[in-house]
């Protein structure tokens, strides 16, 4: 597409429009730079314009730069857009709808004057990729708003509306009318000869917070330490942000750049762009027809008001739909209702959630008695114990009560979902829609398929999912499905090297040290130390080879099942959550392995972190061999949103790659031969290792 093509230019009353038709989102892909700085200059050189705006085509403003640029070999351009505004001798006038985020902010930031409609949004969330804004858009933003307001802006790369924006001072205007363009016109016709030019880069005056609170970076620098774990681009941000108050604006842009630099091509921005595009990936479903249509879903129903439950409710209710909840006794259902109100007024003590907001989502979730108040939904998801003849009789329920063509979905986590459909007479219309808990919060979805699943049942739980706010991605119907397969190989070794000698709190500094928010045991206090004993129970009965754990069955049946009961892994004090450790833990640990024979050795870092995540990434490897799930890729994104894997690694796969597909098989079959069958190398690892390939980049065959 021509540069021409990409940006138009024409005059409406004496005022060039330069008009970014970029689709979908008007990113600053190659030409459009361009385009723009030769509309400039049209403007500049036509004596008929007296002033110019600035906007974008569709549906956007311009939403930042094109990723897909990012870390790849270009030449430094000769002019930059932000220049050619800034300096431009008449009067420019950014119109902001839709997004302007990052580039996108940063040129409307070097136009003299800005105006957005109420449902604009702009910001810089270049941090949320690993970078930093590299447009001037960290010296101008503290010139305008002040190096404290910004420096929050950009250490979060959060997305500011178009009210706060102009309380901010970013906009000068919010314009109600409907067509913008004419409200823009209208606007650079008023300015038009107002003289001197409002240039960001010239203001200074808001600089002087710094002055008055000279602690404000160091204060910064402190409270990003625990979320910021590892992460070099929020650092560099307010180094960035830093310099526009210590050196003049050419320097400064200067120190923009070489921090830029650092970061551009680092292995965590590398890893965070990858994360991106794995996100967009993992809704594409090959077999699924494209514009088939899908049903209608006006009416939603719930089975079971339990943790899980509620919070599915809840995931319904936060975006606008209303969702019948039935529950086994009024018992159940009154303590399931009351655990709802007390998750949102936290959030309105948090001050994550507005009261007014809460009175709103909470009579979108109606208690019902009986299966027939739910049978005319269009939808209903089974939320109730993780057992199958439970799940069994609420389908058999479902399906005898359900109207003709209601979608019967399961929240089960690892239970067969070919086992449940069979006992109705629409499998067609079965499938799982696995939730991570907490539902409200955990942004993956898991859509299971069944052998009998319809393609539209599946598309139908696809578009649900990203409706309600979820990452939903395509799972094969086998024991844990994907993200919990792929995962409890971890677990297991998590468990067995404590059996050798590692200690929980050992094993857990070494995965909050990689970048996770807790490690795996004070993460099974957490959860309950009774749920997986039950899962392991359940996996023994059916398989005589099972390799059972002893350890946590027999906290468990000391009475130690996590936080709930004060002692699991750890102990804790009443009212209090930190984990610390218990010396009783110790005794059973080297009861346990004294009994079964196992000599205790002391482990490094190193060895813990590899023998965890090999496990997992020779687990997902025949995960995706068996075609159990598409891509490695999206093993990547369930396990950055289902278990807090560190998103600056970019997930198992791409953190394995950058070890190296030949140096983990090799130690996989090393372990193999210590170890025994569990670490068998999958096939598939070993056909990639011997080409030297990506494990990111296996894909499960036909896809």
């Amino acid at each position: 597409m021509s540069e021409q093509a990409l940006v138009r230019f024409d005059v409406e009353d004496g005022i060039g429009v330069i008009t970014v038709d970029n689709p979908p989102v008007n990113a600053l892909s190659p030409g459009v730079p361009e385009g723009i700085i030769a509309a400039l200059e049209h403007g500049e050189a036509d004596p008929g314009v007296k002033a110019m705006v600035l906007m974008g085509a569709g549906r956007s403003f311009i939403a930042g730069a094109d990723i897909r640029q990012f870390g790849k070999p270009r030449a430094a351009p000769a002019r930059r857009t932000y220049d050619v505004l800034d300096q431009g001798s008449k009067p420019i006038v950014a119109a902001i709808h839709g997004f302007a985020l990052g580039g996108g902010l940063e040129n409307a930031l070097a136009c003299h004057y800005r105006i957005a409609v109420p449902s604009a949004k702009v910001g810089l969330p270049e941090v949320l990729i690993g970078i930093l804004p590299g447009g001037g858009g960290t010296q101008r933003l503290p010139r305008l708003i002040g190096p404290k307001a910004a420096m929050e802006m950009i250490v979060s790369g959060r997305h500011v509306a178009a009210a706060e924006a102009k309380t901010l001072g970013i906009v000068d205007e919010v314009v109600e009318g409907k067509d913008l363009r004419k409200e823009a016109v209208a606007y650079a016709r008023g300015i038009a000869e107002r003289r001197p030019l409002p240039r960001v880069r010239d203001m200074s005056e808001r600089l002087a917070e710094a002055k008055a609170d000279p602690g404000m970076f160091e204060a910064m620098r402190k409270s990003i330490a625990r979320k910021a774990r590892n992460q070099i681009a929020p650092y560099h941000c307010i180094a960035a942000v830093e310099a526009a108050v210590s050196e003049p604006f050419d320097e400064g842009v200067k120190t923009e750049r070489r921090l830029f630099a650092e970061l551009e091509n680092s292995d965590q921005a590398r890893g965070l762009r990858y994360a991106f595009f794995a996100e967009r990936e993992v809704s594409k479903i090959p077999d699924l027809p494209k514009d088939a249509p899908l049903p209608e879903i006006k009416s939603v129903a719930v089975i079971g008001a339990g943790t899980m439950g509620g919070g599915i409710a809840m995931c319904f209710a936060d975006f606008g739909m209303s969702v019948k909840v039935l529950e086994a006794s009024a018992e159940a259902m009154a303590k399931g209702l009351q655990r709802v109100r007390d998750n949102y007024a936290t959030s309105v003590k948090r001050g994550s959630l507005k009261q007014g907001e809460m009175d709103k989502r909470l009579p979108r979730i109606q208690a019902v008695e009986s299966y027939e108040a739910i049978a005319d939904c269009d939808l209903v998801i089974e939320a109730v114990f993780e057992e199958m003849e439970v799940k069994k009789q609420v389908f058999e329920r479902l399906d005898a009560v359900m109207k003709p063509g209601a979608l019967l979905y399961t929240n089960s986590s690892a239970l067969d979902i070919d086992a449940i459909a069979a006992v109705t007479r629409r499998p067609e219309l079965v499938a799982g829609t696995h939730f991570f808990s907490p539902a409200n919060v955990m942004k993956l979805l898991e859509v299971v398929v069944g052998k009998k699943s319809s393609p539209t049942t599946i598309a139908t739980a696809m578009k649900l999912g990203r409706s309600i706010g979820k990452i939903a991605a395509w799972a094969g119907n086998t024991d844990g499905f994907v993200a919990n397969r792929s995962r409890a190989p971890m677990v297991t070794e998590s468990n067995l090297m404590i059996e050798e000698g590692a200690a929980p709190e050992d094993v857990d500094k070494v995965m909050v040290d990689f970048g996770y928010p807790m490690g795996p045991f004070a993460v099974g206090d957490l959860a309950g130390l009774d749920i997986s004993y039950a899962s392991r129970r359940r996996r023994a009965a059916a398989d005589p080879n099972y390799r059972k754990l002893p350890i946590p069955d027999r906290l468990v049946e000391l009475g130690r099942k996590g936080q709930k009961t004060g002692a699991g892994w750890y102990r804790y004090e009443p009212g209090d959550r930190t984990p610390r450790p218990d010396p009783e833990v110790k005794r059973v640990i080297q009861e346990v392995a004294k009994e079964m024979g196992i000599a205790q050795r002391a482990f490094t870092p190193e060895e813990i972190l590899r023998r965890l995540l090999f496990a997992s990434v020779n687990e997902a490897c025949k995960i995706v061999e068996e075609g159990k799930a598409l891509r490695a890729s999206d093993v990547d994104v369930m396990w950055l949103h289902g278990f807090g894997f560190p998103r600056y690694r970019g997930g198992l796969m791409f953190w394995a790659d950058q070890i190296g597909s030949k140096a983990v098989y090799d130690q996989i079959e090393t372990w193999h031969q210590r170890y025994g069958a569990r670490w068998r190398p999958s096939n598939l690892l070993r056909a990639v290792a011997q080409k030297g390939g990506q494990l990111r980049e296996i894909k499960a065959a036909g896809v």
